[in-house]
């Protein structure tokens, strides 16, 4: 599938469609976008009614030629558009080309939240096909170099690390952890290197290790041994994911946790 940079490059303009304001509920917020071409559109200010309006309103802007200036339009959420959020969207319409590819990817970047996932087994595996698209930057550290699969989706970055722990030490500050590694003496380690990583700096604020909560219960004595204390410990998700989803298949824990890293995550602006 083309990124809509592609797009706009093969058909040479858009009309750049964003929230600039809301009033009361809406669909989506202030700076959502999406691009209408002369065929399909990208991104999204939340379907519906207002959506397809949009996109009519910008194909006549688009059709309008280079004169075109930009626009803003107001939406009321109510009966007259079939939705009942009861609010106010403000919608900016603007012009723009492929020679605006550069400035645009400046303007539309989403911030995203650095995630850290140790580990390339089912679970692992089922997290990193379904992370693309999900607010995240995405760091998939295994030290088996030839676990990881020739395709990932654009916000995933795969890394080899031998031992595996060592690349607690460059993480990103601010990053979400998931411990999850083909074996417990590894994961042990990984955990004690958060851990001490999160004494020393305070720049981990979430750790998850994957597991019972036998597999705790030995994980935390023998942590207690290594010197960490009870409130230390107590910080570490185990086991990872939403409390009620009981089931155990791979893809079932995946959408588990990165349910609970979007818990996790800070707030966006």
């Amino acid at each position: 599938m083309n990124e809509w940079s592609d797009t706009l490059a093969q058909q040479g303009q858009a009309v750049l469609v964003t929230v600039a304001s809301v009033e009361g509920s809406g669909p989506r917020e202030p700076g959502a976008w999406m691009l209408v071409f002369e065929r399909g559109e990208a991104g999204t200010i939340g379907g519906g009614r207002l959506e397809f309006d949009a996109t009519t309103e910008a194909r006549e802007l688009l059709s309008a030629g280079p004169g075109a200036r930009p626009l803003q339009r107001r939406y009321a959420l109510g009966p007259s558009l079939g939705q009942c959020c009861g609010g106010v969207v403000h919608l900016a319409f603007e012009r723009v080309t492929a020679n605006d590819v550069a400035s645009l990817k400046v303007r539309l970047a989403e911030p995203a939240t650095p995630v850290a996932l140790f580990g390339g087994g089912h679970v692992g595996r089922a997290i990193a096909q379904r992370i693309g698209g999900l607010p995240f930057e995405l760091t998939w550290i295994d030290s088996r170099d030839e676990i990881f699969p020739e395709q990932v989706p654009a916000n995933v970055r795969c890394e080899y690390s031998d031992p595996v722990q060592r690349a607690v030490a460059d993480l990103a500050p601010g990053s979400l952890v998931l411990i999850m590694s083909f074996s417990h003496a590894e994961d042990l380690d990984i955990l004690a290197a958060c851990l001490q990583r999160r004494r020393e700096r305070q720049d981990l604020p979430f750790v998850g290790l994957i597991g019972s909560k036998t597999k705790w219960a030995t994980f935390r004595h023998r942590l207690e041994q290594r010197g960490f204390t009870g409130p230390e410990l107590d910080a570490v998700h185990c086991p990872i994911g939403v409390p009620g989803l009981a089931g155990k298949q791979p893809a079932v824990v995946a959408v588990s946790a990165l349910a609970q890293l979007l818990q996790a995550a800070p707030p966006r602006a």
